[in-house]
């Protein structure tokens, strides 16, 4: 008897083996083998079709069947299908799904988490029942709704609510979060109104607690999955809903390895298992907006904070740009940061640059220090007393002989980065608690949870923070928000640069005033007639919407047409080009797309890689990846270059 057998590895399709139905009865699609590759011994699932080749030789016999778990055959249609969208391997795409769980301990019975308790009494105001019962006349086959509301608005009891209805059911639901350093502040609240912790996923947690979680998942002993992205990929017996909060945030897509967006990939899976999906947002993604125009999606809204406290007030101040290399706090934003110090209340700096300087500038010969391995200049972090990449990680001290050879550059520092802010602060308010909350300082899960928990307990005062600190944090006495610097003139090379910035000051700005009646949010600027800081702080993103969908359709972007991106990469750059104009030729021969390019990447080089772009665009509703993913397939590819591919891409660097 012959079986397709896919193995977690570099491989679009299935070996086939032999299986002897007396020695393992049963086989089935999904089950989950113990096979011999090469030399070794290698775990894989049964697939859906046996790939054909017109090839003769013995085949080898499955070894082993590994019972009691495995795949239901609609995860193995969402694999197949995730491999056909994203022009991935489908073996890539099984080895997440399986991660490093090559052992699969069966005998082990521990249930890691009890589900049938909910301890706090939720009442749920006028606007949020509302919202909740149309979610749930939607019905439980497949629907794609979004959740949108203001920031404080209680969405998130909204789906929590309809969570525990589903779970009631005994089904399972999935909820999927853009961060991992969300998980610590959401997991407390969760516990507060179901009675028990959710089921953890993502990259941090330990392989142990990863083998408990997978299995218990795949016999439905678990039934609240909270995730980052890879938590899409977890082998759900009963899956009955799918939730991904805040769906704009652009981390969601996964921008490295098996590269794919991992809110479009939930609409797919949510699709083959044919159960409703929730997208909760304050401020939708363009591509969500224009879906929900077009009544593919169904919009539910809420439009009034919880309890009914105000949205931040807003405040403009124009930096005075003589003075910016002295200072970056101007003396108005020190006298409205004193009167909320003196209130009790807690103040954010915003700043979404991490180091202390980005750009350091000998003030003699006037070199830069740039990356050795990429095409960026290197960010100063004082507290390292180094120069860090922020791309490939290289590091290297600050000194460097000046062009003379006679002494020693010396370096101007221009542009703040959160330290130079902290730094400030700390001089500006000596008696007060200053703390960064940035990804340099909250590499390790305890750290992040520390962090939160000083926030929450009110034993810090004044918080400097990068972008992560902008997406689902609750803090009740955080109720003044400075952005440092408010810059809205974006990259040229990023056709999205707008609209994140808007999404992103939507989300600070929802920090602010989440139990309180006076609450502020100040934009220092050096262009305080910008119309995007005009639109932000007047609330009417209503008018980004309808002009960029303007923009984006006369010039053929997303999401009136789609883009595919195919970097070329390699340590010489004609070998980077040349390669490039090779696969052009090849794919000039697909109908109905578009190839811009080649060109430079914008970081020409990275990880001591050139890189060279091609575009290729093709109108939204043709699915150009099947045909495309062929050619590239049968190309003799030279191993001096690597070839990248990017579905849909987000960032263009």
């Amino acid at each position: 008897m012959e079986v397709p057998v896919l193995l977690p590895k570099v491989f679009n399709y299935p070996f086939t083996y032999s299986n002897d139905p007396k020695k393992i009865k049963n086989l089935n699609e999904g089950d989950i083998v113990i096979v011999p590759f090469g030399k070794k011994k290698e775990i894989g699932v049964v697939w859906d079709k046996i790939n054909h080749t017109k090839k003769k030789f013995k085949l080898k016999k499955i070894e082993k069947k590994i019972s009691n778990t495995g795949l239901n055959t609609k995860i193995i249609k969402f694999i197949n299908w995730f491999s056909i969208y994203n022009i991935v391997p489908k073996g890539l795409i099984l080895k997440m799904c399986l991660g490093n769980l090559k052992n699969f301990d069966i005998k082990k019975k521990k249930q890691i988490l009890k589900t049938d308790i909910k301890t706090t009494n939720y009442i749920l105001n006028k606007e949020q029942k509302n919202a909740l019962e149309e979610l749930i006349s939607l019905g439980n086959k497949f629907n794609v709704s979004v959740l949108q509301g203001i920031t404080g608005s209680g969405k998130t009891l909204v789906y929590f609510e309809r969570i525990n209805r589903v779970i009631k059911e005994n089904k399972q639901a999935l909820i999927l979060i853009p961060e991992i350093f969300l998980t610590t502040q959401f997991k407390n609240r969760f516990k507060l109104f179901f009675g028990f912790e959710p089921a953890i996923w993502h990259s941090k947690i330990s392989i142990n607690k990863k083998k408990d979680i997978w299995i218990s998942v795949a016999k439905n002993k678990i039934k609240i999955v909270l995730g980052a992205r890879s938590a899409l990929f977890l082998p759900f017996k009963k899956l009955g809903l799918i939730v991904v909060d805040e769906e704009h945030d652009s981390s969601y897509k996964q921008e490295d390895s098996v590269i794919y967006n991992a809110r479009d990939m939930a609409i797919s899976r949510a699709s083959i298992e044919n159960i409703p999906i929730h997208l909760i947002t304050s401020i939708p993604s363009l591509e969500t907006y224009r879906n929900i125009e077009i009544k593919k999606y169904r919009k539910t809204q809420l439009k009034n904070r919880f309890e009914n406290f105000p949205l931040p007030k807003t405040k403009i101040i124009n930096l005075d740009i003589k003075n910016l290399n002295k200072k970056f706090i101007s003396d108005e934003t020190i006298n409205i940061v004193n009167s909320y110090l003196e209130k009790k209340n807690q103040i954010l700096f915003f700043l979404n640059r991490r180091g202390y300087a980005p750009f350091l500038i000998c003030k003699k010969c006037g070199y830069r220090h740039i990356c050795p391995n990429c095409s960026i200049y290197l960010t100063y972090h004082k507290i390292l007393e180094k120069i860090i990449c922020h791309h490939c990680g290289y590091k290297n001290k600050t000194e460097k002989k000046c062009k003379d050879k006679s002494s020693l550059c010396e370096f101007s520092m221009y542009g703040p980065g959160v330290e130079k802010v902290f730094e400030e602060l700390r001089n500006l308010f000596p008696q007060k608690v200053v703390k960064i909350f940035s990804s340099d300082y909250l590499n390790k899960k305890k750290q992040s949870e520390n962090l939160i928990k000083e926030i929450s307990e009110e034993k810090i005062d004044i918080l400097v923070g990068t972008q992560m600190i902008s997406k689902g944090f609750n803090f009740p006495k955080l109720n003044c928000i400075i952005v440092v610097d408010a810059d809205f003139t974006g990259k040229g090379y990023d056709l999205r640069s707008t609209e994140k910035s808007i999404q992103l000051y939507n989300q600070l700005s929802g920090r602010a005033g989440r139990f309180s009646k006076d609450s502020i949010i100040v934009y220092q600027t050096i262009n305080p007639k910008n119309e995007v800081l005009k639109n932000i702080t007047e609330n009417i993103t209503e008018n980004f919407y309808v002009n960029e969908l303007k923009i984006r359709k006369q010039n053929n972007l997303p999401p009136y047409y789609r883009l595919i991106s195919i970097i070329v990469s390699s340590e010489k750059k004609e070998n980077s080009y040349q390669g490039a104009q090779e696969i052009k030729r090849k794919i000039e021969k697909l109908n109905n797309i578009q190839i811009l390019g080649p060109v430079d990447s914008p970081i020409f080089k990275k990880k001591k890689m050139f890189r060279t772009r091609l575009l290729i665009r093709s109108e939204s509703n043709i699915i150009c990846q099947k045909p495309l993913a062929k050619i590239l397939e049968n190309l003799k590819i030279s191993s001096k270059i690597k070839l990248t591919v990017d579905v849909d891409p987000i960032n263009f660097t």
